[in-house]
């Protein structure tokens, strides 16, 4: 699946909904679930993805912004191959799908009706290739707007590209309806965050998905949809 626009199918007349992906699309947080699965099948006791969540957290709780927390997220995979990270991916998501309440129902609904409709349908997530790849596959996303952690030669520096946080999803968004010449009243995109805001707000149809306080102040002020989000977990 890929990760930039350039295989995207037209539609007549042209549409795009854009949907945030973990707790909007799926019931689970994907970077962390999967963090989990890589510890456990790259043979790492479970204390070793203890410790990594509570370093996270802490990042979290004492202010730094999410792009931060991202950045020392992807961190932890210094050293990783990519196509044993996408395999591991795979099997990640297998186990979830297994578990028979990974994907949100109203939710796909909706995607479902997009795709119906002839919408091109985008992932925009700060989560990455290995989680999303098969993710997309299952729902038929045309594309995947995600974070890019930095590889040399298939091996995963720590370093990371774009994060696909806040203002770099809005932008994501406004740069493809443009280049496109897509108008905006005939996008929806859907999130669950108070970081996806600006990408709600980049188009003419926001859907608010669960109870995000931030998200349902402007949803109850600008009239939006709104749709029931993961349970408490």
């Amino acid at each position: 699946m890929s990760a930039h626009p350039a295989g995207l199918r037209p539609a007549h007349p042209p549409a795009v909904a854009f949907f945030d992906v973990d707790e909007t699309l799926i019931s689970v947080n994907s970077m962390s679930g999967f963090l989990r699965h890589h510890v456990r099948a790259s043979g790492r006791p479970l204390s070793v993805f203890d410790e990594a969540v509570r370093g996270l957290r802490a990042l979290a709780q004492g202010g730094a912004p999410r792009a931060d927390v991202a950045r020392a997220y992807y961190r932890l995979y210094e050293g990783s191959d990519d196509r044993e990270l996408a395999a591991q991916g795979r099997a990640w998501f297998a186990a979830e799908l297994r578990s028979g309440a990974l994907f949100l129902t109203e939710s796909v609904a909706a995607l479902r009706e997009h795709r119906r409709r002839g919408d091109t349908v985008v992932l925009v997530s700060g989560s990455f290739a290995p989680c999303l790849d098969p993710i997309a596959e299952q729902v038929g996303a045309d594309a995947v707007f995600c974070a890019r952690p930095e590889t040399v030669g298939g091996v995963h520096t720590g370093r990371l590209g774009a994060a696909m946080i806040g203002e770099e999803k809005a932008h994501a968004v406004r740069t493809l309806l443009r280049e496109r010449g897509i108008p905006r009243g005939r996008c929806h995109a859907y999130g669950d965050h108070a970081t996806d805001l600006e990408m709600l707000r980049a188009v003419g149809h926001p859907v608010v998905v669960g109870a995000d306080p931030v998200l349902v102040r402007h949803a109850e002020a600008g009239e939006w949809r709104r749709l029931p989000g993961a349970p408490p977990r």
